[in-house]
């Protein structure tokens, strides 16, 4: 209706100038007649009268019409000004939406109150599939990208809700089927638009797609979840600590209740106790050391020490870590596991290694071996030490008679008998067949040669046990030398002692005879 009015307002007013022109002349010519005639009496007076008075209505209505025709032209030139202004304006808008709107990265497109599309910028196109052309006043594309009723219905609820209450979404997520027929998650930022009169012509979106930011995402949730199950799972405990003289931690995985009996909550910052006092005071200098020099040369470093669980329990660690440079901060990350069982396996192997395996003593090479770290010790506080070479008198005869079970059985027995009746200091050895070996620490000779006695007596008098019920009674020839009066180092002292043995077998066996002076420093 406002339209129809402007258009009938330059009719009326043509209309209401050329009446209002017709009655002044009308009136000018009607009057004007009547007054010149009574005031003009003389018909040549009259005459120039009228004349004058023509010119006159000619000068008053050329002046009424040039001042309508000015005002008009001056009113036409504003217009065609405005006019001229409105179109440069159209002009930057189409530009400001081919620079902005179209090349925006974003998809922009604003809907009417039907939901039909009116703007659909390239980035639009470009996420969708579909061109400007396709989906221009229309509402068929929300169809083909959300093909799902319910999900579509729940959208459009929004829009709705939306318009409603005149106010903006922003964060809302949806997901979309392209034309290709891929899925791609838009966030959206909505909004309603107003009508020149105030009231809403329909919303603008702006679409950013999401898609790679959301699989990412997902991605690193999946990894998270996979790292800490993995390190749920470890037979031990993963960390990140500071380097510092407590290794302050400050990330510890579950394992950590299991290996330590703390839960992680009491070893970050220090909480109820640091890692450093797990750690023996002994053990920690050795572990300080080797981690600079790893830091030093980039490597990662291996470390195995106890620690003391909060029960009180000792265990062995096995620890690999390294090295890195968080925030400009030096920190150390890596994995502790517990190794106690391999720890107590090695001991074990290396114990067997270093023992005879059918007494349990020490075997020559290991005896050897610590006799002469007991002569360099004796040597350097200048103290004595003794050897006792023992042999079993008529060994061969229980063998021979009873079976090598039986043999075997005196062995053991006699091993037994000699390891608990020596003091702890001293070293027991079987060196071979029914020869064994004692060394006997800080005794000069003839301390060592009433150990011997002592030692030849107990075994005279307790008879070996054998299997079921059976026993046997044995002797045995003792040759005891002296460090340094029978020889400077193990071979000689050894040999020395060897020789002494033979002298008492040659003597009637079942005796203790001392090496030698004559023969020291003399070995095989």
């Amino acid at each position: 209706m406002e339209r129809v009015r402007d258009r009938h307002t330059p009719l009326k007013r043509a209309l209401w100038l050329a009446l209002s022109y017709l009655l002044v002349g009308w009136i000018w010519i009607a009057f004007s007649d009547a007054l010149v005639a009574r005031w003009f009496q003389d018909p040549q007076a009259l005459n120039v009268a009228q004349t004058w008075k023509g010119g006159l209505f000619v000068l008053v209505t050329g002046i009424f019409l040039f001042v309508m025709i000015y005002r008009q032209l001056s009113h036409d030139r504003t217009l065609l000004s405005l006019h001229a202004k409105q179109r440069e304006e159209i002009l930057r808008l189409n530009n400001f939406r081919e620079k902005v709107i179209d090349q925006a990265r974003f998809w922009i497109n604003v809907l009417d109150l039907d939901g039909r599309i009116v703007l659909w910028n390239r980035a639009a196109e470009e996420i969708t599939g579909y061109s400007r052309d396709e989906v221009m006043n229309s509402d068929k594309v929300w169809e083909l990208m959300y093909p799902d009723p319910e999900v579509r219905e729940k959208i459009l609820a929004k829009v709705a809700e939306l318009l409603r209450d005149e106010d903006a979404l922003a964060g809302f997520e949806t997901t979309i089927l392209t034309k290709q027929g891929h899925e791609r998650v838009i966030s959206w930022y909505t909004s309603s638009l107003k009508g020149a009169d105030g009231e809403p012509s329909g919303t603008i979106a702006i679409g950013q797609d999401v898609t790679d930011i959301r699989d990412a995402e997902n991605m690193i949730r999946r990894r998270e979840r996979q790292l800490i199950t993995l390190m749920d799972n470890l037979p031990g405990l993963a960390y990140r600590c500071l380097y510092d003289e407590h290794w302050t931690m400050k990330f510890v995985s579950n394992g950590c209740a299991d290996l330590t009996g703390y839960t992680p909550d009491e070893l970050i910052d220090n909480r109820v106790t640091s890692y450093a006092a797990l750690i023996r005071n002994d053990q920690n200098d050795r572990l300080v050391g080797e981690v600079e020099a790893a830091i030093g040369s980039a490597e990662l470093f291996s470390l195995e020490y106890p620690i003391e669980r909060k029960d009180g329990q000792e265990i062995w660690v096995w620890e690999r870590g390294r090295a890195v440079v968080d925030e400009e901060e030096l920190v150390l990350e890596g994995i502790i596991i517990d190794i106690t069982d391999r720890k107590l396996l090695e001991d074990e192997l290396s114990e067997r290694a270093t023992r005879d395996a059918l007494t349990g003593l020490l075997d020559r090479r290991e005896a050897t071996r610590l006799l002469d770290e007991e002569i360099s010790r004796a040597r350097r506080y200048q103290r004595p030490l003794a050897l006792l070479w023992i042999d079993l008198d008529h060994f061969k005869q229980v063998n021979d008679k009873m079976g090598h079970m039986a043999g075997d059985a005196v062995l053991r027995g006699l091993s037994q008998l000699l390891s608990t009746k020596v003091r702890q200091v001293d070293l027991v050895s079987r060196f071979g067949g029914e020869e064994f070996v004692v060394v006997l620490p800080e005794m000069d000779a003839a301390q060592a040669e009433q150990s011997a006695e002592r030692l030849r007596q107990l075994v005279e008098s307790i008879p070996l046990q054998l299997d079921g019920d059976r026993s046997v009674s044995l002797t045995m020839s003792v040759g005891v030398a002296v460090y340094p009066d029978h020889g400077e180092d193990a071979p000689q002292l050894i040999a020395a002692a060897d020789r002494a043995m033979y002298r008492a077998k040659a003597a009637g066996r079942n005796r203790v005879v001392m090496a030698s002076s004559e023969t020291a420093g003399t070995a095989f």
